[in-house]
């Protein structure tokens, strides 16, 4: 039997009958994991949450607010103790100037704005530079680095290079600079957004989620 002759209308529809079946296979795998890829966000988020904050027994309602200086919201999760008081608040807060772009991360404050922790949740930085934020900005040893247990109220969250009050990661200033603009920007938008902070005590007293 000859062999049928190669033309290019030929390897056309041979190209666009793979890329099809590509697809349609990418498509399916997608439909079978998309469950359990948005329950690993969801835990991760959880864990991230439980960690930058004081041991709480209610998650309240979460709410977004949209910041002063930003296109994008912030998003917030208030924790409360058993008898409904605001133990602190954990807010997923961003900054889009760092080295390499986009950083994500979750803040964790205590209700007069103390930073009680943090978690990095997603960054495109330098390794080995940048990359070391979180754990940079949480080192008990180095009082000039840790920012836990400190407020933008009464410190500079700035580096030092800028006149702050914050050691910069070595060799990573503009990654420094980014992160400490993330979390003042959570700081902000919590201090300035009282009335949220109310609506979201009212919808716990109505019955919050745990």
């Amino acid at each position: 039997m000859a062999q049928k002759e190669s033309t290019f209308l030929n390897m056309t529809l041979t190209l666009f009958l793979v890329t099809l079946i590509a697809a349609t296979i990418l498509g399916f795998i997608y439909d079978l994991t998309k469950g359990d890829i948005a329950l690993a966000k969801q835990k991760a988020q959880k864990e991230a949450i439980e960690s930058v904050l004081p041991a709480f027994d209610t998650l309240g309602d979460s709410y977004k607010v949209l910041p002063e200086d930003a296109t994008d919201s912030l998003e917030f999760f208030p924790a409360y103790d058993a008898n409904q008081q605001l133990v602190g608040i954990a807010v997923k807060t961003f900054t889009k100037d760092g080295f390499s772009g986009l950083i994500s991360i979750m803040a964790g404050l205590a209700p007069d704005g103390t930073v009680t922790g943090f978690e990095v949740l997603e960054h495109k930085e330098t390794p080995g530079l940048g990359a070391k934020m979180n754990t940079w900005f949480k080192d008990e040893s180095k009082p000039g680095q840790n920012i836990i247990g400190k407020s933008p109220a009464t410190s500079k969250f700035e580096v030092s290079k800028d006149g702050g009050d914050v050691d910069a990661i070595t060799a990573s200033t503009i990654t420094s600079r980014a992160f400490l603009d993330a979390i003042v920007r959570a700081y902000n938008t919590y201090k300035n957004n009282p009335d949220q902070q109310e609506i979201s005590t009212n919808q716990l007293n109505e019955g919050g989620q745990s």
